[in-house]
């Protein structure tokens, strides 16, 4: 009876991480009063690029308004030039001040620079304070419960092996792996909702967020090449030449990491 050990070893694992997971995602911060009614027609492109892809995205989006306006120049080597010395609002400056003295830089390190900088701290914090976007302890707390869950699921896969190999009692094989199902069920379903309750953005975005991120998609992301890549990112930029500049050092435009 050895196997019924891993069995509880297994079922353990798979209870607590579950348990552990839907935790991090009933703690978030709730929306401050009002944040729910808030209207998508009042966030601007740079707080819906947050919303949508956080930081980077935010880079992203800077990036390519400059060189829309002809005071950026980006090259599909990944190496933007300076045209325009003049900063218009907080996250152009950003922009200007991650350049060389020369006026040249490689675009990932612009978008590093920019991620970090003070401006999209203070983005960050006003959509926090709006309720329209998580904290950084909670993105933390559901991706640590997500990797949780998923070593559970190898825990149990595991322990349902090494079941096999140890006396069973007169318990069958398949008798045994019809009791291991269950945790392995439990784990992969709860991995499967917490995918669908994240799709199709991103953990930066609260539930409220999410909600406006979705109808800007529907009413505004399929006209405005801006407002598209906001919402959807670099794969949603026209232009090839643009897109490759964009997309240089970039892993976000890869196919989908989840970030929680």
């Amino acid at each position: 009876m050895f196997w019924v050990l891993f069995l509880l070893t297994a079922w353990a694992g798979a209870l607590l991480s579950c348990a552990r997971l839907l935790s991090a995602a009933t703690d978030d911060a709730p929306p401050a009063p009002g944040a729910t009614a808030h209207h998508h027609d009042e966030l601007n492109l740079y707080e819906v690029a947050y919303l949508a892809g956080g930081p980077r995205r935010v880079a992203e989006l800077t990036l390519l308004s400059m060189e829309r306006q002809r005071r950026l120049l980006l090259t599909r080597t990944g190496w933007a030039t300076v045209l325009d010395p003049v900063g218009r609002d907080p996250l152009e400056r950003s922009v200007l001040d991650a350049f060389g003295p020369d006026g040249q830089s490689p675009v990932e390190s612009v978008r590093t620079a920019v991620a970090a900088h003070e401006a999209v701290r203070a983005l960050a914090d006003r959509l926090g304070a709006a309720g329209l976007a998580l904290p950084e302890e909670a993105r933390a707390g559901i991706a640590s419960g997500v990797e949780a869950v998923r070593g559970a699921s190898a825990l149990v896969l595991v322990m349902a092996a090494a079941s096999l190999v140890v006396p069973s009692g007169g318990a069958s094989p398949t008798f045994i792996m019809c009791w291991f199902a269950l945790p392995l069920v439990l784990t992969l379903g709860c991995l499967g909702i917490a995918r669908v309750e994240s799709h199709p953005y991103s953990s930066w975005a609260s539930p409220a967020g999410q909600k406006l991120l979705t109808a800007l998609d529907r009413e505004r992301g399929r006209g405005e090449p801006l407002a598209a890549m906001a919402v959807r990112g670099v794969r949603a930029v026209g232009d090839p030449g643009l897109r490759a500049a964009l997309s240089r050092g970039n892993r976000g435009t890869l196919p989908r990491q989840r970030e929680y």
